[in-house]
């Protein structure tokens, strides 16, 4: 009974359990560590990779074929190789064409690409564990996906300063060249012109490819590749011709949206559009419109050469000029054209599709919008 007791009472050897508790909460927390942390990591890089195939898929989407969403078109084949230049801890992702989808968006339009990339057992590139091997857990299987649209622009920025007018209904007897819708008192004319902003307007899949020859306008005419001179803001300190050519060889950082009131140049500005023109050009000499692929190839990949044009509502400027209000352009959407040439007083080039932005503070994008905007929805 006293050895009992004593047996009882005796502490030694308690450190011991103190020291493997201790021990094992060491090692638990060393494997939260590790595994958990390595895990986070593989997670961040999978959505990142995600995230770039989304990204490309819409862009190629935009820019280079709206419709084809097959697994060999641009849409599917940017996601795929976008997606496999990012690694998940030191590993390519597994992600291929079944793997990009083109989900409907919310409003119905089918202008969204979703990647999905993975490193799992089921695809033969799971994520090896460290410490959680002891437990045996040997593998861990992740995956990632993310959502990109293609949706149509509200807002544009890098904008140049000369403006063409948007596309109308032609209603003349004969057909002709320019719009006619009022005579010189204000009154519409019989077999007016008719312009219904986004009804006739450019289109980047129907247009893509279609030459323009900019020629300045003269008087009151509004031509459909008649182009009239603006003065952009920001003047920069700079004046005149030498502002104006600056807008065209360099991005003004204003952003415009649908319904802005251009000022028209007062001067004579032919000079300096084809300086500016001859500028942007020689910033990639070697750039050119491929007729097979349908798209401009250039070595710095997305060529200066490309911009936005702002188009203006002809019926706004013809009836403003007949009622005494003053070369007023009011801006109603904008192409996407790629110079070619320039030459005399006239500047060569093709309409091209081309990215947008989207303005939140901005009401919805103009009707028929040509530029779209990528952006990451999920």
């Amino acid at each position: 009974m006293t050895c009992f007791r004593r047996l009882r009472r005796d502490e030694q050897g308690i450190s011991i359990l103190y020291v493997t508790a201790g021990f094992l909460s060491f090692f638990i927390a060393t494997t939260l560590a590790i595994d958990v942390g390595m895990l986070t990591t593989a997670r961040a890089q999978a959505q990142n990779a995600a995230d770039a195939g989304a990204l490309a898929g819409a862009i190629a989407l935009a820019l280079d074929s709206f419709d084809d969403r097959s697994a060999g078109g641009p849409a599917v084949q940017s996601g795929v190789n976008a997606a496999r230049e990012n690694v998940v801890i030191g590993e390519d992702v597994s992600v291929g064409p079944a793997d990009v989808t083109f989900p409907v968006a919310p409003g119905g339009e089918a202008n969204r690409v979703r990647v999905a990339v993975y490193r799992s057992a089921e695809r033969a590139n799971p994520l090896s564990t460290f410490i959680s091997a002891v437990f045996g857990v040997t593998t861990v299987d992740m995956a990632a996906s993310a959502t990109a649209e293609a949706a149509p622009a509200n807002a544009m920025t890098c904008v140049r300063p000369f403006t063409l007018p948007d596309r109308w209904t032609e209603n003349n007897v004969p057909p002709n060249d320019t719009f006619d819708r009022y005579d010189n008192k204000g009154r519409v004319i019989p077999d007016a012109d008719v312009y219904v902003q986004g009804q006739n307007s450019y289109d980047p899949e129907r247009d893509k490819g279609l030459r323009l020859t900019l020629r300045a306008g003269t008087g009151n005419n509004v031509g459909p590749t008649f182009y009239y001179s603006w003065s952009m803001p920001g003047d920069n300190g700079e004046i005149g011709g030498d502002w104006y050519r600056q807008n065209i060889t360099d991005c003004n950082q204003a952003v415009f949206v649908d319904g802005y009131i251009m000022t028209q140049e007062p001067g004579d500005m032919v000079g300096p559009t084809v300086q500016g023109v001859e500028e942007l050009i020689a910033q990639d000499p070697t750039a050119y419109w491929d007729e097979d692929e349908q798209r401009v190839k250039s070595p710095l990949g997305r060529s200066p050469r490309i911009f936005p044009i702002p188009l203006y509502d002809p019926d706004y400027y013809q009836s403003g000029k007949v009622n005494g209000r003053n070369a007023t352009l009011e801006m109603v959407g904008w192409i996407g054209f790629f110079a070619e040439d320039a030459s005399g007083n006239e500047v060569y080039g093709r309409i091209t599709p081309i990215l947008g932005i989207i303005d939140r503070d901005a009401g919805p994008a103009p009707e028929g919008a040509f530029p779209r905007a990528v952006r990451l929805v999920e």
